[in-house]
């Protein structure tokens, strides 16, 4: 892990396996019934790896695993229930085969998947792109559009002549990293009250 994480609701960031590492300024965002879990398999013949460069989002329920290899680049952002796998988990013919095909997963830098899309091996998916919710991506994606669908499609390019304003450019401003962090503490603790602290700590359940 590198420098400076946030990690709201660390207990249920689930990271195993070897071969692991994700940049400065990660975001992980979970919640008791969306955990996020980084996986990789090192068994047999497959040694995964994950590769996430520095300050991208993980919302709750991001699914990422790899028997292979899954390189993120710097200001990627996955949103609730994404699923990355450079696998077939399990053979298609020989079903007691745990990991069948694989070949390896890229996203370029600030690639933005969207809520529950699906991202399959072997895909790279170019710099700026958006995977648009509910996809599923099988194909290489170019840089500088919008996909959507099943099999996801080109359904919008972007315009390149527009300035694209990435996670990187919200780290380098201290202030309004500030001001996200309060409005981020402010949506989370809304519900919390000085009676319900004290609550918590005279009677502690699993919830709390």
């Amino acid at each position: 892990m590198g420098t400076s994480p946030l990690i709201l609701g660390v207990k249920y960031l689930h990271v195993s396996g070897k071969n692991i590492s994700v940049g400065d300024f990660a975001t992980f965002i979970t919640s008791p019934d969306a955990h996020v879990h980084i996986t990789t398999w090192n068994a047999d013949k497959h040694d995964g790896k994950i590769e996430a460069g520095k300050f991208c989002l993980f919302s709750p329920g991001v699914r990422i695993s790899a028997a292979t290899s899954i390189k993120i680049g710097d200001s990627c952002m996955f949103a609730n229930g994404a699923y990355i796998s450079d696998s077939d988990w399990h053979g298609i013919y020989d079903r007691a085969l745990p990991v069948g095909k694989s070949l390896e997963v890229v996203l370029e830098d600030n690639v933005w998947i969207g809520d529950s899309a699906i991202v399959n091996k072997g895909v790279r998916i170019g710099k700026n792109s958006i995977v648009g919710a509910g996809s599923v991506v099988v194909k290489d994606v170019p840089s500088n559009v919008v996909v959507a669908g099943n099999p996801a499609k080109v359904v919008k390019e972007l315009d390149e002549s527009e300035k694209m304003i990435s996670r990187a450019d919200m780290f380098s401003s201290p202030k309004e990293l500030d001001d996200l962090y309060l409005k981020i503490d402010q949506i989370s603790l809304k519900n919390n009250s000085f009676f319900g602290w004290i609550k918590s700590k005279l009677l502690p359940n699993k919830n709390n």
